[in-house]
């Protein structure tokens, strides 16, 4: 599948590669430059690879109350949330974004898990609640960087008034949703006004020095989003929803997997499905790993059974120290008042 701005990718010189059936960019010119210009300036990515799935109907808020661990009492129009959506065991069926207007709520999911998502929710909504796949009404463009919200007004001062939203990277931005036969357009724009095109290579280095959670590694069926430190997105005290009693049972025991930070300054790389070692003993999987591009060093998440010790990670028959460190490993500098 090709996203509505396959062209323009092509026309830049992107290096494609497949990723969940979507030919995608993974660089332009290098993983590091296009890193460097997102924390720096202001990063382009198309992510219109994700799912849109649109829910509606008398009953739609209370579907999506007991559905999501995150309370959508706290959710206000114009604004968004993210939120975790489990299975029975506590298990994560997939992370998404929710955008609500009126009785209508507009769920963006992982672009893997659109097909599973769609028939999940669809099996699980009451008479009256309407689900539609609606991904092929939508290109999305997610801008990122300090500089977003000047080069966004300088396009159009319009456009400052939307919300700041997550964009995978761990900067402030913007996330733009344009019908199919208007994204090259948008896309040509804000390159011409200075974005820098950026491929899957830079979203992925930049999302794990954020420690953000990637779909298959942080989080899957069989891990939970209490597991992978997402415990603020788990509304306890809202009610029953899927999942709660396992999440709850988790939060009250104390032999919980936890996700931790490993880093080093040496020069191995430290891949997801390495194993991780506590005092010689394997405790636990490396989950997402790789080069820390603004930080420096080599950094990894792990799923870890708890407790304390020097920790290691196995890498080609030897096990390297790694020390234990605080998530994230990357903060964005806290905005300048007139941004805010």
């Amino acid at each position: 599948m090709r996203t509505p701005l396959y062209e323009a990718h092509i026309a830049l010189g992107a290096r494609m590669v497949d990723f969940a059936g979507w030919e995608m960019p993974v660089q332009y010119t290098s993983i590091q430059e296009e890193h460097r210009a997102t924390r720096t300036q202001a990063g382009l990515f198309d992510v219109s690879h994700m799912g849109q799935l649109l829910v509606e109907g008398d009953g739609a808020y209370e579907f999506l109350q007991k559905t999501l661990t995150h309370d959508m009492s706290r959710l206000l129009e114009g604004k968004w949330a993210y939120s975790p959506v489990c299975l029975p065991t506590g298990g994560t069926v997939d992370d998404v974004i929710v955008y609500p207007k009126e009785n209508r709520y507009l769920l963006c999911v992982n672009a893997s898990n659109t097909d599973k998502d769609f028939s999940w929710f669809s099996e699980c909504a009451p008479r009256g609640v309407r689900v539609e796949n609606h991904s092929d009404r939508y290109a999305q463009i997610a801008l990122q960087g300090p500089g977003a919200r000047a080069l966004l007004e300088a396009v159009d001062a319009s456009l400052i008034l939307l919300k700041p939203a997550t964009g995978y990277t761990g900067e402030r931005g913007y996330e733009l949703y344009v019908t199919p036969e208007h994204a090259r357009a948008v896309w040509d724009k804000l390159i011409e006004q200075g974005a820098v095109p950026c491929g899957l290579g830079a979203r992925d280095t930049l999302r794990m020095e954020a420690a953000l959670p990637l779909y298959g590694h942080e989080l899957s069926e069989t891990i939970s989003p209490w597991e992978a430190g997402l415990s603020r997105f788990i509304a306890f005290d809202k009610g029953e929803f899927t999942g709660r009693q396992a999440l709850l049972e988790q939060s009250q025991s104390g032999q919980t997997r936890r996700l931790i930070g490993l880093r080093t300054d040496g020069r191995f790389i430290p891949r997801a499905g390495y194993e991780v070692l506590r005092g010689g003993e394997t405790v636990g999987v490396v989950t997402s790993g790789g080069p820390a591009l603004t930080v420096g060093g080599q950094v990894a998440m792990a799923l870890v059974t708890p407790g304390e010790g020097d920790y290691a990670v196995m890498i080609r028959g030897k096990a390297e120290p790694m020390a234990l460190t605080e998530l994230p490993f990357y903060r964005r500098a806290k905005p300048e008042t007139a941004n805010k």
